[in-house]
């Protein structure tokens, strides 16, 4: 009876108006059917995305997994005139971690700090950052890196590179140069030409996880082009010679620094580029700016009497003097306005010839007395001093000189024995072209000249070069400043020079020693320029420091290159000076 009550009164409960639906029958229907049509559009929109059309959600996914590596491409070599390597690439590894996703226990951080050559507290360090990618070590050997791929440690993983090996040492090392650890041209050649050997890196497509593990190649998207191969004028044989004999020459001289350049007189290449002090460049260790300026290239220096035969080429071109014009240079001194230039040992009466034999600043400044400044100061400039010869070295410099305008009486007289002038050895050998061709000055080629016959800047008539080079064969001769320059079977032609360096806007009591010089003086082949930066061992004059040089080099060269003697082997002997004819 209670339950029946119970039930009646519930279903009056249910019946009461105000529980009762307000709403059509036809709203709840549309509100199904939108829900159930939502439902449609959701399922025909996965069907779609996931069978129709997949290209959307696998690039959704690609995003997060797939990566595009970089495929390093290898340096191109750098090779000599004939082949010989002296700078290639070799692969190596650099191991790299994904910091966030790097777990290593204490034995596995030990393993993989004793693989990479650094201690735990290191690793740690560089495991212990915010990054999301650093180098743990770069070009290690493919060995190490194989072990460190055998530890299948999370996080750590590893690319291909290159790293840079020079066969010939130390002994290019100014003249190729070397790359950084980025494989990027930091000096010499290598940095001449990055663009060309650096080739172009490729690329391919990985899918990672999330630990940065590969776990599928895609595919290569870009192959790599390698490098282009530099082929240089220079020859390992001459290269080897330059450096060995300035090595020894300053052993010798207990001298500060020197370099060598040897130029091909027919093209203009340079043949060989040698400093000392240098380096090794496959192991740069504790590397100082000393041994690293390419001192051929990057230093000047006053080059003293090696300027003579310039002066006196613009007289004989000018009609000023002849080679037998006789200057009267005695007592040895000449005083202009407050300052007195004065010769290493008087002399009388000299030809123009003997003012070259004898290397006589009196005799050269009177002569510079007789030209226009500006003459002098333009054939300087068309000898190439005042600008930079445009090797493509790093670091090439102009020297030094001033304008015509403001020179002043003594400063011509001392600029025509080579004084208040700069120039750097690679200028100095280039100007001798003059000489050595039919007075035209070559360009200089650190590559391989293709035309046999490269056209100069004609400075001097062919008659006035051969009168001058005639001059420069009595310096070597017996009675000139430079007899230890001579080569048994070859004529030989050249100038000393002797200057006080500049210290602190003074000069002092140290000197820069060179010679420069061509041979065989009957046809000349080959130009050989030597500088030796402060000599201390009790000589100091050219002749006696870098004539030496000039002709251990410039022998062993021509023989190498099997080019005839002219003379034969016997020690040529002083010719008669020139009958005297006019008087100055």
């Amino acid at each position: 009876m209670m339950r029946f009550k119970g039930q009646v009164a519930a279903h009056k409960f249910a019946e009461s108006p105000l529980l009762q639906m307000r709403l059509p029958p036809w709203r709840s229907r549309l509100m199904a059917l939108l829900i159930l049509g939502s439902f449609g559009v959701l399922i025909g929109r996965a069907f779609y995305l996931q069978t129709l059309n997949t290209d959307f959600l696998q690039e959704k996914g690609e995003s997060r997994y797939r990566r595009d590596i970089e495929i390093s491409a290898s340096r191109g070599r750098i090779a000599d005139r004939h082949g010989d390597v002296l700078a290639i690439s070799t692969p190596m590894k650099s191991i790299w971690a994904i910091p966030p996703a790097t777990t290593l226990t204490s034995v596995q951080a030990r393993q993989l700090a004793a693989l990479l050559e650094t201690d735990v507290k290191q690793l740690t360090q560089k495991l212990d950052t915010d990054k999301t990618f650093v180098f743990l070590r770069r070009q290690i050997p493919p060995a190490v890196a194989d072990q460190v791929a055998a530890l299948k440690l999370p996080g750590i993983g590893q690319d291909k590179e290159y790293r840079r090996f020079y066969p010939t040492g130390e002994m290019t090392a100014h003249m190729v140069g070397f790359t950084g650890v980025d494989d990027k041209g930091l000096e010499g050649v290598e940095l001449a030409f990055h663009r060309q050997l650096l080739g172009q890196p490729g690329s391919r497509s990985v899918i990672k996880d999330r630990r940065g593990q590969i776990v599928e190649d895609v595919g290569s998207i870009k192959p790599p082009q390698d490098g282009k191969e530099i082929r240089l004028a220079l020859d390992s044989k001459i290269q080897y010679l330059a450096y060995s004999h300035l090595k020894q020459a300053i052993a010798d001289n207990n001298a500060k620094a020197g370099g060598v350049v040897v130029l091909d007189v027919r093209t203009g290449e340079i043949l060989a580029l040698a400093n000392w002090p240098t380096y090794n460049p496959n192991n740069r260790e504790g590397l100082s700016g000393s041994q690293l300026r390419n001192r051929a290239v990057t230093d000047t220096f006053e080059p003293g009497s090696t300027l003579k035969p310039f002066t006196i080429a613009l007289g004989i071109e000018a009609g000023k003097i002849r080679s037998d014009t006789i200057i009267n240079c005695a007592p040895g001194r000449l005083t202009i306005g407050n300052a007195t230039i004065s010769d290493a040992h008087p002399h009388g009466a000299l030809s123009v010839a003997e003012v070259i034999q004898k290397s006589s600043n009196v005799g050269a400044a009177k002569i510079a007395a007789m030209l226009p400044s500006q003459k002098m100061w333009q054939m300087f400039d068309d000898v190439g001093f005042g600008q930079v010869p445009r090797l493509g070295f790093p670091g090439e410099v102009s020297g030094r000189v001033r304008s015509w305008k403001n020179w002043r009486p003594i400063e011509q007289a001392t600029m025509a024995y080579g004084h208040g002038i700069s120039v750097s050895l690679i200028q100095l050998a280039r100007a001798y072209t003059a000489f050595a061709r039919d007075g035209d000055v070559l360009p200089l080629s650190l590559t391989q000249v293709e035309s046999s016959t490269p056209s100069g800047v004609a400075v001097f008539s062919p008659k006035t070069a051969r009168e001058v080079r005639s001059m420069l064969e009595m310096a070597v001769l017996p009675g000139g400043t430079a007899p230890k320059a001579q080569i048994p079977g070859y004529r030989v032609a050249g100038k000393t020079g002797t200057a006080h360096k500049l210290v602190g806007g003074r000069y002092a009591n140290k000197y820069v020693s060179s010679f420069v010089g061509f041979a065989p003086a009957s046809d000349p082949r080959l130009i050989v320029a030597v500088m030796i930066d402060e000599p201390s061992a009790g000589k100091h004059y050219g002749g006696d420091v870098a004539a030496p040089v000039f002709a251990s080099v410039m022998g062993s060269s021509l023989r190498t290159l099997g080019i005839a003697p002219d003379v034969p082997l016997v020690v040529a002997q002083s010719p008669k000076a020139p009958t005297p004819k006019a008087r100055l």
